[in-house]
């Protein structure tokens, strides 16, 4: 059977990491989600009718194949395509081992810049769509400003056009943070309002929780 929807970025996305104690520590890509079940080092954790039940890799990888037989599908999932058949993406794993995982940096993208500005100008303060999002060089490209986490923050489009080729100073214009290197955590906060992440919500303190709202 093949399974008529799109696997290709499905590495890509985020699963949420807890420890030996439930509770979350950071991201990881799906691509390390699926090396660290592999070892041993992680089970999977999943919510099935309101109660939570726990898969090793091997357990998980027939779970998959069951749920493709029945056509279990939900539009919020995602699937791997292996050799064999596809396996579905955990959203949550628990570190089984005390061995550390190494905290992976959060590369810089438009969604991610996103995440850290909390979905706002960083001029004037308007709540942005990813859509009306527009990225300012804070010491312009022409001025030998490099596209890098402090030195890039979210705009709306009047102000991009209004600062131009200038610095904030020179425009007039004051920032509402300064741009720095942000942690897993502000994408956490911002993922988790995607009906696929539903079930971080769950793991999330509840302060992470209120501020991941209202930023919504």
């Amino acid at each position: 059977m093949t399974i008529a929807r799109p696997m290709k970025s499905a590495l890509n996305s985020h699963v949420l990491v807890l420890n030996r104690f439930f509770m979350a520590v950071h991201l990881v890509t799906v691509r390390h989600a699926f090396l660290l079940l592999y070892r041993n080092c992680a089970e999977v954790v999943d919510q099935e009718e309101g109660q939570f039940a726990h898969y090793d890799f091997n357990t998980w990888q027939e779970l998959s194949v069951l749920r493709e037989e029945i056509d279990d599908f939900d539009l919020d999932l995602e699937w791997v395509q292996t050799v064999s058949h596809p396996i579905q993406v955990p959203r949550v794993i628990r570190l089984t081992e005390f061995e550390q995982v190494a905290r992976q940096t959060l590369r810089f993208s438009r969604r991610n810049l996103f995440a850290r500005d909390k979905q706002r100008c960083q001029y004037c303060g308007q709540n942005l769509t990813m859509s009306q999002m527009s990225m300012d060089h804070v010491i312009p490209r022409s001025l030998g400003g490099e596209t890098k986490w402090d030195n890039v923050v979210c705009s709306c489009v009047d102000c991009n056009t209004r600062k131009g080729g200038r610095t904030p100073k020179q425009a007039r214009m004051q920032l509402k943070t300064k741009p720095i290197r942000p942690s897993h955590h502000s994408l956490i906060d911002i993922s988790v309002n995607h009906p696929k992440y539903a079930i971080w919500q769950i793991f999330l303190p509840q302060v992470a929780r209120q501020e991941a709202t209202i930023a919504s």
